[in-house]
């Protein structure tokens, strides 16, 4: 029986939503949203530009995008906190963000399609290209952690004031009111 994948989107860059996929990160309730193959073909086809088939995946390429993904963090984390970057999650971005990318071509019917040979890596492999893009990069300094006590997702504050609390104001955010709300409440 085929599971319905649903990955959240929307932290305002791909790299900061490939982070997402390891849910309340830090917490003792973290949920591994990849855990298969199928999970990883999922994600592919939702957040990337061409479309990944179930069989697109195996079990070492999960395990690849797994470590790619703690690396893209390390590496996010190191420099936000204006450290050298660790060598090996440098290395696994690197190596990842080298892989061939999907490229775009324009179909008889005149759409704008992608295409690649193997479309999970390479949709991987613009995941780690935006990570070198936005560690190097003034935006740099607008990523945000999620004020969500156990949310732990990065996102990009694009506010004009740059003040933005959580990743999400209809999860998080909103989930934060409404607890404030009931501490003021009269018991």
């Amino acid at each position: 029986m085929s599971t319905t994948h649903r990955f959240r989107q929307g932290a305002g860059r791909p790299c900061l939503d490939f982070l997402r996929t390891l849910r309340h990160r830090g917490t003792s309730g973290a949920v591994e949203e990849l855990p298969d193959a199928e999970s990883l073909a999922a994600w592919a086809r939702q957040c990337g530009p061409c479309p990944a088939a179930p069989g697109d995946a195996d079990h070492a390429l999960v395990h690849t995008a797994q470590e790619l993904r703690e690396a893209i963090h390390r590496l996010i984390g190191s420099a936000r906190a204006h450290r050298a970057p660790d060598t090996r999650a440098r290395e696994l971005v690197n190596r990842a963000a080298a892989h061939a990318v999907p490229v775009p071509g324009l179909a008889a019917s005149g759409r704008l399609e992608w295409h690649a040979d193997d479309p999970v890596r390479a949709t991987l492999a613009l995941v780690a290209r935006d990570t070198l893009d936005l560690i190097t990069s003034p935006a740099l300094d607008r990523v945000r952690d999620c004020a969500g006590t156990a949310c732990g997702a990065l996102f990009l504050d694009t506010s004009r004031p740059g003040t933005r609390r959580w990743c999400s104001m209809d999860t998080c955010g909103n989930r934060a009111k409404k607890e404030a709300l009931r501490r003021k409440a009269p018991a």
